[in-house]
């Protein structure tokens, strides 16, 4: 893994934060995106280069935007020489899913379009800048982050679990079409994760306790246990898996 570059995109916080830190440990080189924290993006890039030795860099990027990721990489190539994976992880939150995070009579067009544009959108926008880059190195992997909200219900989820489900799709085409460039492109679908977006959650409490209970494991998922999966669908031991999407969910979705 020497030498080998992960972009990330919103890499300051939960799954993001543990999945940059899964990499670097392995010998991976850091570009991680914010939204707005630059202090905190940059202590985690001087951190990550004091534990592990590798090179990592921070860039802002609204997910709302996301042409921004044009000018982004373009930065990325200013401080690395290659790209080698891409995983599409930023969420949105607050004030710009109004009208999204809502029961299915009170969604409203607003919310359902910003959802999308941060879940597919960018996707499609991060994967292809990213494509273009791994192809010059003979290959690479992507990863979009995904929710089992589209398998089974979850309050007020409408709004997200139906984008999660398309972005899954959208994981197979790119695959399909990627393939033939030596660049593989699956989805990870975690269960209801302990992060500060569920946080933001107003039945927070009521959603860990379900899924406390509902876990054969008897726990609520930790960002760490995503990011092994997203670093094993990047290595060798992965070469033959393409356009699939992992569940990792401590067993709720079967309970």
């Amino acid at each position: 893994m020497s030498n080998k570059v992960l972009v990330i995109s919103g890499g300051t916080r939960g799954i993001g934060k543990a999945i940059a830190y899964e990499y670097a440990q392995n010998g991976i080189n850091v570009a991680l995106t914010y939204n707005s924290n630059e202090e905190e993006a940059k202590n985690i890039c001087a951190d990550l280069e004091s534990r592990y030795g590798i090179k990592a860099r921070a860039y802002k990027l609204n997910i709302l935007e996301p042409e921004e990721y044009k000018e982004v990489f373009t930065l990325i190539d200013a401080d690395f020489d290659r790209v080698d994976y891409f995983v599409s992880n930023a969420i949105i939150s607050g004030r710009s899913v109004v009208g999204g995070f809502a029961p299915f009579m009170r969604l409203k067009p607003k919310g359902l379009t910003n959802i999308w544009t941060a879940t597919v959108v960018a996707f499609v926008i991060g994967a292809q800048e990213a494509a273009k880059r791994m192809e010059k190195v003979g290959g690479g992997s992507i990863i979009s982050l995904s929710s089992t909200g589209n398998l089974v219900f979850t309050e007020n989820y409408a709004g997200h679990g139906s984008n999660k489900a398309a972005v899954e799709t959208m994981v197979k085409y790119a695959a399909a079409d990627l393939g033939p460039k030596g660049i593989r492109v699956n989805a990870v679908s975690g269960g209801p994760i302990d992060t500060d977006a569920l946080k933001a959650f107003p039945n927070y409490e009521e959603i860990k306790a379900g899924v406390i209970e509902l876990s054969p494991l008897d726990r609520m998922g930790e960002a760490q246990d995503l990011a092994g999966i997203c670093y094993f669908l990047s290595t060798d031991k992965a070469s033959w898996i393409t356009g699939q999407t992992f569940i990792v969910d401590g067993g709720t979705t079967f309970a």
